[in-house]
């Protein structure tokens, strides 16, 4: 079940597990969805809901990203202006 219900964060800047943890739950709240209704929309467990709001900063983010993908929220990723192209360097070969 995806929810069209979204919360986006207009400035950039670096977001805190507590910062998701509260998107988290007032984006859950405004659907008008108990935690383990959340849950089960997203496949995970309600001990991990509760985690996750609470802003635990160990959360597993494939488990996270559901959650978030469950209530309509996105997660941009922008790398920094000098890395653009850039591959990180890895084993050489002589």
């Amino acid at each position: 079940m995806i929810l069209s219900r979204s919360v986006k964060i207009m400035t950039r800047r670096n977001l805190t597990t507590a910062d998701i943890g509260d998107i988290v739950r007032t984006t859950r709240k405004a659907a008008g969805l108990r935690q383990d209704e959340l849950a089960g929309a997203a496949g995970v467990g309600l001990r991990f809901i509760v985690d996750l709001e609470a802003g635990k900063p160990t959360a597993q983010i494939g488990k996270a990203l559901l959650v978030l993908a469950a209530l309509g929220c996105s997660l941009d990723i922008i790398p920094p202006p000098n890395t653009k192209g850039v591959r990180p360097k890895g084993p050489q070969t002589p």
